[in-house]
């Protein structure tokens, strides 16, 4: 009955947040079983963290899901784009992973750098 939160006690879940996360997750089982699993991870990439979309940009099974994963990383990224350009630098995972390198380097100056270029 104190005032403030106690660093010590642990942190309580909202109830329906439970819930929500439990719905999620089930949906996300029952895709997996009855939608096409490649569909399901492209599906997920958009609302992955960055880290996820590295490891799958790295080492996901379906290329598809790789391209994808490239696509969707950023300037952060640059040493994971780095590794698949050098590992498979003849492969259209690699060339896909370059084009968006470049594509990340050509846009380093961001909407102020294009506004003064079209001037």
């Amino acid at each position: 009955m104190g005032c403030c939160d106690d660093p010590t006690e642990p942190s309580k879940i909202d109830p329906r947040q439970l819930i929500r996360e439990q719905e999620r997750y089930g949906n996300l089982v029952r895709d997996l079983f009855t939608d096409d699993p490649e569909k399901v991870m492209i599906r997920q990439l958009n609302e992955a963290n960055t880290y996820l979309r590295e490891l799958a940009a790295l080492n996901a099974h379906y290329d598809s899901v790789r391209k994808r994963a490239i696509e969707l990383l950023g300037k952060d990224s640059f040493p994971i784009l780095e590794r698949i350009i050098n590992k498979e630098a003849d492969t259209h995972i690699g060339k896909a992973a370059l084009q968006h390198m470049t594509a990340l380097k050509n846009d380093a100056g961001g909407l102020l750098n294009k506004f003064f270029k079209s001037s």
